[in-house]
């Protein structure tokens, strides 16, 4: 992981936290949900995940207080295979997420969008591709399963959010706290932190010990955001269309 997260611009350390535990976690570790910034949160793929399948990602954020953004994301991804003129795009970020019993590297290219605009392609009065930038659709097409169009994909959302940064004092380091809240009433709390390549070893060490010592279980299985909000909303088109 290592020798990937060197190629790459950042790594992040996530934390699922376990449904039993977010009480006590949020409460330990002093989270206000009143100082937490509010979201919604869309993906974009056809009701079989053909996207999802392909290591493509489509997402659209309206952000409370501030511009929303769009993201096409590639992963896995070796930095290596990445064109030089796509990593030297300031739109273009490399990471390495890494939690316990595993890592992937991504490769997000990223825009701006209002959140009018988001709004209007999820009630269907706007087309999704005015959303995205001619780079993104570029991005998408080269990395699409042939014949698959942004006019193709369905809306699979929204997913409230709740997302606090914090920086607490007996640690040091700037986290991060997103709660997801599922149309079913299932959540997921992750909690993260970013840093270089460099430090990913350090700062995950001394991330598990503070977090262990404010007893926040780093055993429970770990899920990822996007994964379960694609597997959802996807279940629900198919049961829709049939």
């Amino acid at each position: 992981m290592l020798e990937l997260a060197r190629k790459a611009d950042s790594v992040e350390l996530k934390l699922t936290v376990p449904a039993a535990d977010h009480r006590a976690v949020i409460a330990g570790l002093g989270l206000d949900p009143l100082e937490a910034q509010i979201r919604q949160v869309f993906f974009f793929d056809t009701p079989d995940l053909r996207l999802n399948a392909a290591g493509v990602v489509v997402r659209a954020r309206r952000i409370q207080g501030r511009p929303g953004d769009t993201v096409v994301k590639l992963r896995p991804v070796d930095p290596d295979t990445l064109p030089a003129e796509l990593r030297l795009s300031p739109a273009v970020g490399v990471e390495v997420d890494a939690m316990p019993g595993g890592y992937v590297c991504s490769a997000s290219l990223k825009g701006k969008a209002n959140a009018a605009e988001v709004r209007a392609v999820a009630e269907g009065s706007a087309p999704l591709r005015s959303i995205f930038t001619k780079e993104q659709r570029g991005f998408l097409s080269a990395h699409a399963p042939d014949g698959l169009k942004l006019k193709d994909l369905s809306t699979l959302g929204p997913i409230f959010v709740l997302k606090q940064n914090f920086t607490p004092s007996d640690f040091g380091r700037r986290l991060t706290a997103e709660l997801w809240f599922y149309p079913d009433g299932s959540r997921i709390l992750e909690l993260s932190t970013k840093c270089s390549a460099g430090d990913a070893f350090q700062v995950s060490a001394e991330a598990r010990l503070y977090l262990t010592e404010k007893g926040v279980s780093l055993n429970g299985r770990q899920e990822t955001k996007t994964k379960a909000a694609l597997t959802y909303f996807s279940k629900q088109l198919v049961a829709a269309a049939g």
